[in-house]
């Protein structure tokens, strides 16, 4: 789903469950959990790279925890 901003917010991160989803993998299809999140910015306070940005580190430490570390 999409996180609707509610004013004065600047950013929401809506984070949905953990689903099964098909993925192939060098060749191969795996059955892999996943997670979907959305990140909605107001361009006037975020830019969308840094939100992009945002959301490819917060990938790194959930599929990676050691890196917060």
């Amino acid at each position: 789903f999409v996180a609707v901003l509610n004013p004065p917010q600047a950013a929401i991160l809506a984070v949905g469950s953990i689903e099964d989803r098909p993925l192939v993998v060098e060749g191969e299809l795996l059955v892999v959990p996943t997670l979907t999140m959305t990140l909605t910015c107001d361009h006037r306070a975020i830019d969308g790279s840094e939100g992009a940005e945002f959301l490819r580190t917060l990938k790194a430490f959930v599929e990676t925890p050691s890196l917060a570390l």
